[in-house]
């Protein structure tokens, strides 16, 4: 059994690439809605909502647990890797493919102020970034847009522009998604930008990771029945939008609300 959470309905884009590489595995998902967005928590509530979560998901039998959200990955992976005996895989900045990558040298983060603030982020920036310019770009609001299910309404393209407009006027040539949320708005940044800039999504790095981490640690995946189950501590209409939107034969006793 594999357990992912994230802040809120953005881990399903991670999910995605896992149930694409592992389409026989069991998953469960926990967004946390109810608390959503996590970017501008303090981090003793985000490494508690982690806890309580990661707790959740044990007891439901996860046999490793990804944290399919860059702030919680940012705030807690190295408590909940202290205090749990089960793997855990985060979410790693790809700022270290953007720069490999680059031709411009320069190179464009949109994330959570919390992620930017994490020691993951600082630490892949001050080792690979040195001869390269980073333009961050907090993406504050997107995360409440997505989770309104408002991917392709017209208020969410206009606040997309406002914070990629500036990384396409300094030359950068890569953008870096920061949060898992923000993969699902590719189309409209590919439609802002004239597909002249190459978009960086960490999801299908962290779904190889979680498989090879399955592999190392030879979790058996013998009695798996690729069953899928979504929880929400908050409202379930987007989560369900967006599932069914890469499998549409979801059905609906695999949503559930429920408080964590």
């Amino acid at each position: 059994m594999i357990g992912i959470f994230d802040s809120g309905v953005g881990g399903i884009s991670v999910w995605k690439e896992l149930y694409g590489l592992m389409p026989h595995q069991d998953f469960v998902y926990v967004a946390d809605s109810a608390y959503c967005p996590y970017g501008r928590k303090p981090e003793g509530e985000i490494i508690e909502r982690a806890e309580k979560i990661s707790k959740f998901l044990i007891k439901k039998n996860a046999d490793i647990i990804v944290v399919a959200c860059n702030t919680a990955t940012a705030a807690a992976i190295k408590y909940l890797r202290l205090h749990f005996a089960v793997p855990f895989v985060g979410m790693e900045p790809a700022v270290k493919p953007a720069i490999a990558e680059s031709k411009s040298g320069t190179v464009g983060v949109l994330a959570t102020a919390g992620t930017f603030k994490g020691s993951l982020y600082l630490n892949t920036r001050t080792k690979f970034a040195a001869n390269v310019k980073i333009i961050e770009q907090t993406g504050d609001g997107l995360v409440e847009l997505v989770e309104s299910g408002k991917i392709h309404e017209h208020e969410t393209k206009l606040l997309l522009q406002k914070y990629i407009n500036p990384v396409i006027a300094a030359g950068a040539d890569h953008l870096v998604l920061g949060c898992t949320h923000y993969p699902f708005l590719i189309e409209a940044i590919k439609e802002i930008t004239n597909n002249k800039i190459t978009i960086i999504n960490p999801a299908p790095a962290v779904a190889l990771q979680t498989q090879k981490i399955i592999n190392i640690n030879n979790i058996s995946t013998s009695k798996n029945l690729g069953t899928n189950i979504f929880i929400s501590t908050g409202n379930i209409e987007t989560m369900k939008m967006l599932v069914r939107s890469i499998n549409p034969n979801i059905s609906e006793q695999n949503f559930i609300m429920q408080n964590i």
